[in-house]
């Protein structure tokens, strides 16, 4: 459970984590703002998964489809040196490493490009800025996990990744766009590379299991991008549209 301080009202919005079946870990963390709980959650959850799949079979992406989200994008010199340290020791696995330009949390997907027009994401975008957004925050990447799909860092604390979703979210509401998923569904997560095949869970739980040992990498969250994506061989690629700044912490 989320609590977040609706601006300029006085009043408190309490976002509920919910289970989903399409998320993943299916169930939130008993405490999602706790690295440790988040990390064992999420490893747990990793734990129970027998068998791979392959990440870029998805119905969902269409060929030559291009589709606007929402992005947190990181690309600090420790992250990358501790991303490549992580990348070298599953590179056996020949899984499609993310490129240190790409590294990259989804916040959520606003629509298909070819169905919003430039003049609807720059009203979205303005619609953003009008009403303030939570504060820059830090967060923590910690290693390492993997889902059905792809090998990632779990990160802590939720709330203020969960509180930016549904100011986000709300915009697209206020403006009368398709809703985005509900923010109760977000398992906030940081790749590094994606499943290109089915195989046993147990080889990439081999693989992954002690880089668990490593320390987590400390980021700060100080803007959110609007980029319009799409998929080459192997990876995403995109253009950012608009870049907005999150406030200064008091």
């Amino acid at each position: 459970m989320v609590s977040q301080s609706k601006p300029g009202k006085g009043i408190t919005v309490t976002i509920r984590l919910v289970p989903h079946p399409a998320s993943f870990p299916a169930d939130p963390p008993p405490d999602p703002d706790s690295a440790w709980a988040v990390a064992a959650h999420d490893w747990h959850a990793f734990d129970e998964v027998t068998s791979m799949v392959n990440h870029w079979d998805r119905p969902s992406w269409r060929p030559g489809m291009r589709a606007v989200y929402w992005l947190l994008t990181f690309s600090t010199p420790l992250l990358v040196d501790h991303v490549r340290q992580c990348q070298e020791a599953i590179r056996h696995l020949c899984f499609d490493a993310i490129g240190m330009r790409s590294l990259h949390l989804t916040l959520g997907r606003i629509g298909v490009a070819d169905a919003l027009p430039r003049s609807q994401l720059t009203n979205l975008a303005a619609e953003v800025r009008r009403h303030r957004l939570p504060p820059g925050f830090p967060l923590s990447a910690i290693p390492m996990t993997a889902s059905r799909g792809a090998v990632r860092y779990s990160v802590a604390p939720w709330t203020p990744v969960i509180t930016l979703h549904s100011r986000l979210a709300r915009a697209s509401s206020t403006i009368g766009l398709p809703p985005m998923d509900s923010s109760g569904y977000l398992r906030p997560h940081l790749g590094i590379a994606y499943c290109n095949r089915p195989l046993p869970a147990s080889e990439v739980r081999a693989a992954v299991e002690t880089l668990r040992l490593l320390p987590p990498v400390p980021l700060l969250v100080d803007r959110v991008q609007m980029v319009e994506m799409w998929r080459v061989e192997g990876a995403y690629h995109w253009q950012v549209l608009e870049e907005i700044l999150l406030p200064t912490a008091a």
